[in-house]
């Protein structure tokens, strides 16, 4: 995937990814976006989604597909507007299990998708409009690297510079 921009953040704490989190819920570009997000385990991207979720209005229970694979969330349920798909590929042996599973439908119809370990089903998905890279550093704050691969993606950073994000600058 060619990356079109990149923004550099550092997260201190669990308030900042939440803070990211509210904020990019509030950009409009977001609403049909597929977002990627890498990481090693224990990362945070299972919590950058919780967080996202939470503030698109997303109340209850929210399971990590780690086994299921994907959960899916109708907003309208909550008073919003929109669908996401939340995946979980960290389970897949072979990028071909994507295909077998059906998702591709889900990728090209209207909606949020957010994609842990994109990197197991390499070569299926479409490309990214932002990854997200998380890093835990050793007093347990994350470096966060956006890298937005389309014209949506680059939106999306703009977006986010204009709302001011936590964690230095967009």
């Amino acid at each position: 995937m060619r990356i079109l921009e990149t923004r550099s953040l550092r997260w201190p704490d669990e308030a900042a990814t939440q803070a990211f989190a509210e904020r990019l819920a509030r950009c409009p570009s977001l609403r049909d976006a597929n977002l990627e997000l890498h990481g090693s385990l224990g990362a945070g991207k299972t919590s950058l989604v919780r967080h996202l979720l939470r503030a698109l209005g997303v109340a209850g229970r929210i399971k990590s597909p780690s086994y299921a694979v994907l959960e899916s969330y109708d907003l309208a349920d909550w008073g919003g507007q929109g669908l996401v798909s939340h995946f979980d590929f960290y389970r897949f042996s072979d990028p071909r299990e994507w295909e077998d599973a059906g998702f591709r439908e889900i990728f090209t119809a209207p909606g949020l998708k957010l994609s842990e370990w994109p990197e197991k089903a390499a070569g299926m998905l479409p490309d990214a409009d932002l990854q997200v890279h998380l890093n835990t550093e050793n007093d347990d704050s994350r470096r966060v690297e956006l890298r937005a691969g389309t014209a949506r993606g680059q939106v999306l950073l703009q977006e986010l510079q204009a709302l001011d994000i936590p964690g230095g600058p967009v």
